[in-house]
């Protein structure tokens, strides 16, 4: 649905737990979108160092009907821990927080994932609304219910799935991103159309200038296809017992570099992307992708401003640590791949030789 006004909204369609999107300019102060979404309580505005500064005392406004209580944590990956996770669960148990009560997210993904493992489990859950602030959150991390926070082991090992009452994107935050912050973004966006969507791939490809310089037109449209895309997936299957994994192109590969690097150095972004091009070689040595598609994926992503590989992480460590992925089913590693632009695959089937091989050679490519 389009409005007057710039609002555009869909439905993540999951019967009586369906929950609207809003993507738009100036949804922070839309008051009257956040009433119609909350459940009537107290609500816990969760925020970091970074956004709060910026954009709290908006969403507080906007969220004056009700008794709203704020918490600002430190910024950065390598805060998404149980430890800050026991202080959004202190904030709610001393701020005499009850099962009516709401736990908002106000910030990127890992405030997302952070503040809605806290909601989904004080008192066995509360509702939880995302208020993502970048692109990334916007397009991935707030939609589908999987909150979670990592462990010195691997990346969101502890977890669990927990779907918001609502979404609401605020396009206007977009600005205040730091150019790094927003590539990493569109390492979702570019993911969507590698795995579902070859006409969306190609909107993406033609319109990546006009994206780059953020333009609101193709940024909100980049936005709500990505969504969309994500919430037929979610309806689906939403506890990923199956399609769901389709989501994760990139992101076993790239959550084990998150993890030897030491969170926090590479953005989930870049490291995701690094995880495509791997994942697309990998495709094309098993003869799935062809040489123009594997120059496509890799072109694609360079053009974002996103790395193609990954240096300094030795083949092996890298397996090891993608063995911790949640994807491991009786001790296989299943790895999301491409049969074609727009159609990808899961798959247990790489030989350990080929993906070692894999491993080797892209981190060198340049």
């Amino acid at each position: 649905m389009n409005t007057p006004d710039g609002l555009r909204s869909l439905r993540v369609g999951l019967g009586e737990r369906a929950y609207p999107i809003f993507v738009g300019p100036g949804l922070l102060r839309r008051g009257d979108l956040l009433a119609d979404c909350l459940p009537g309580g107290d609500v816990l505005l969760v925020s970091n160092e970074t956004v709060a500064p910026l954009y709290l005392e908006t969403a507080a406004s906007a969220l004056a009907g009700y008794r709203v209580q704020t918490l600002v944590l430190p910024d950065g990956e390598a805060h998404k821990t149980l430890e800050t996770f026991a202080r959004v669960i202190d904030a709610l148990a001393r701020g005499g927080f009850h099962r009516d009560g709401c736990v908002a997210a106000l910030g990127g993904g890992v405030i997302g994932d952070l503040a809605g493992f806290a909601a989904a489990c004080y008192q066995r859950g509360v509702a939880l609304l995302q208020l993502p602030t970048t692109l990334l959150a916007q397009v991935d991390s707030s939609v589908g219910g999987k909150t979670a926070v990592n462990h010195p082991v691997g990346k969101n090992l502890v977890g669990a799935f927990h779907q918001p009452v609502a979404v609401l994107a605020d396009t206007d935050t977009l600005a205040t991103l730091p150019p790094r912050e927003y590539r990493a973004g569109l390492a979702e966006v570019i993911k969507y159309g590698l795995i579902l969507d070859a006409g969306f791939l190609d909107w993406l490809e033609c319109s990546l200038p006009a994206l780059l310089e953020r333009d609101a037109g193709p940024v909100a449209e980049a936005i709500v296809r990505s969504c969309e895309i994500k919430a037929r997936v979610v309806a689906e299957d939403e506890h990923e017992h199956g399609r769901r994994a389709l989501l994760n192109l990139g992101h076993t590969f790239g959550h084990a570099i998150e993890a030897l690097a030491g969170y926090g150095e590479w953005l989930h972004g870049e490291a995701v992307a690094a995880g495509m091009v791997m994942a697309a070689e990998t495709s094309h040595r098993l003869g799935w992708l062809d040489a123009a598609a594997l120059a496509r994926v890799r072109r694609i992503i360079a053009a974002a401003g996103l790395p193609v590989a990954a240096p300094g992480f030795a083949p092996e460590a890298m397996l090891s640590a993608m063995g911790m992925d949640k994807k491991v089913i009786g001790g296989r590693l299943r790895l999301v791949l491409l049969e074609a632009l727009g159609r990808a695959v899961i798959t247990a089937d790489v030989p350990r030789d080929l993906l070692l091989s894999v491993l080797s050679d892209v981190r060198q490519a340049s």
